[in-house]
Order: structure tokens, then sequence, then C-alpha cells
């Protein structure tokens, strides 16, 4: 028998990926909404209800008010905004982090899909705390690099198109206030008491990331070197399917000590990669901001609260 899925918000970037992703899958049906009616509350209801799983790929005031209309106990829902996701009431939709993450989400029916910059964030910061590495009030400083995809569809025609403003060929950075709205999600999720210094930044490509955090070997709680830290994320990382850590400077996979962001463009994938010297610390993590970022970690939620191969479909 297959799963009804219901994608509420599929004309959107997140929701389309999710949709094309169970192009191939014969264990899923998919819920279709009347394009006239998917911003009726009533039919939205309707589809909700009849269905196993719900994505809301929506902004964070229509998710509320979608979660708001489940009235079936049954009906287990993944929601990719920021509505959620500091929700103690919901899973965290990033099972790499810990045992307990993976736990959560199997036996959850709400889970918050992490965001983009969040995910290459925590992906470090988390290991690092837990480990001791760092202190929870350590001066985080994290500088991260996006195509343009994840600014939404506003974004990507102006970015697109043939006329479009000079500026746009650069990189350009953003956030400038330092109250981006991943903020209380990295600190929360990787256990910081202060915000960090964050400085995304979007390019002149259409997907992958980049999320890069310093570290200063003098400030940190344990006195390890870079290739111990290095280590430290590997046995983190150990067996895990979709998040691999690179041999200590990224051996064998760097071409001419550069990291690219957009290597991992269409999968959902996530490479870990310690680099510097014993006295200053890069790590970096690298992944699609379409993928492991957003849509391709819905998924594996999904498989994974299914009882699934978490692959299937990635």
């Amino acid at each position: 028998m297959a799963y009804k899925v219901f994608i509420d918000g599929k004309e959107g970037t997140t929701g389309l990926k999710i949709f094309e992703r169970f192009e191939n899958r014969t264990d899923i049906e998919i819920l279709q909404i009347d394009e006239a009616k998917r911003k009726d509350p009533g039919e939205r209801a309707r589809l909700i209800n009849s269905s196993d799983f719900t994505f809301l790929c929506l902004p964070d005031a229509a998710s509320i008010e979608a979660v708001s209309l489940c009235t079936n106990p049954k009906t287990k829902i993944i929601d990719a905004s920021t509505a959620h996701r500091t929700n103690p009431d919901w899973a965290y939709g990033f099972p790499e982090l810990s045992r307990e993450h993976r736990q959560k989400i199997q036996e959850s029916s709400r889970v918050a899909v992490p965001g983009c910059y969040a995910s290459g964030f925590a992906s470090i910061c988390f290991p690092l705390i837990k480990n001791g590495i760092i202190s929870p009030d350590y001066p985080v400083v994290c500088h991260a690099v996006s195509g343009y995809s994840g600014a939404g569809k506003k974004a990507i025609a102006q970015y697109e198109s043939p006329d479009r403003n000079p500026e746009l060929k650069s990189p350009r950075l953003y956030a400038l206030t330092q109250e981006h709205k991943h903020l209380p999600e990295m600190m929360k999720v990787s256990g910081l008491e202060f915000k960090p210094v964050f400085n995304p930044y979007i390019c002149d490509y259409f997907q992958g990331m980049s999320v890069t955090i310093p570290l200063y070997a003098r400030l940190l709680e344990k006195k390890l070197s870079a290739k111990e830290i290095c280590s430290v994320f590997k046995e983190h990382y150990e067996g895990c399917r979709f998040v691999k850590t690179a041999d200590f400077l990224g051996e064998g996979i760097l071409t001419e000590n550069f990291i690219a962001a957009n290597t991992l463009a269409g999968t959902n994938s996530m490479q870990i990669f310690v680099c510097g010297n014993d006295e200053r610390i890069v790590i970096t993590s690298r992944f699609d901001n379409l993928g492991k970022g957003a849509s391709g970690a819905a998924v594996q939620c999904m498989n994974i609260m299914m009882g699934i191969d978490e692959a299937t479909g990635l």
C-alpha cells in the first residue's frame, strides 16, 4: 500500500524539489491540490488530514496555520519553514547529529527540517560543543556562501534575467544587522549561549553551499591539534550515510587547496573539512542548499519515520 503524501506549497523551490524526488517512487501517492484552491484553508485541511505525511513548504505563518488545520492524529507533518525549528515538541530533522536526534525523528509525528545555513553550522558546532572542544560561550564567527536558489523565486528571476544588475555578478554579503532568521536555531541546536557573528553571502551560481567556522587553538577547551580535531569529527560522523569527514586537509578530495561550494549540488551529501594549522583551524561544511539543506533532508526524515532505508529516493 502506498503512503499518501501532500506537499503544501509545492510551487516553491523546496516543494518542487521534494516532488521531483518522488517521481520514481512506487510507495508514494501524491495528493494534488487544485491550483485555484491552493490557498483555500478548507481544501488544504482536507488534503492534510487525508495524508499519511504532509510536507509544509510555506512561509512561517502559513506553516503554523497548516499545523492548526491538522486534526488527524495519524498524519505526520514535516515542516521546511523556520516556524518550529526551536520548538522542543518537534523533532529536529538532522539525524546524523546524534542518536537522540535520530530516535526522536523515528518516533515523532512532527519534524522540523533544518535551515540550510543552520545545517552546515550545526554540523560543525554541535560536535565541537558535545565533545568539549569549545565552550558554549565561545565567540563563534561563521562565514557562508550559497547559490542564489536559496533566496527564493523572486531572487532566482533576478539572477537569471538578461537585464540583471551588474552587482549580481559579485558575491553579495547580507544579514548586515546580524539578525539572520537562522540564528535562534543555530544557537539552540548547537548549544551556544551567545549569538555567533554570521556573515552569509549569496553568489552567482545556482545551488550548493559551504559554511565555515574558524577557531583559535588558544581559546579551545581541549588543547587538540587540527589533525586531532579532524579525528573527532571522523568519529562523530562514523557510519553516517550522507555526512562524511575528509582526511585532514582534505587529502584526495580538494583540488589545488580550494573548496568549491557547488560540488555536491544535486545530492543529499555533506562533507566536513578540517584545515589550517595548530594555531588557527578552519572547519568547513559543504553540501547542497536544496538537498541536505532542504528537500533532501525532508525526504530523508520521512524515510526514517517510515522505517525504510533513509536513502530511498535520494
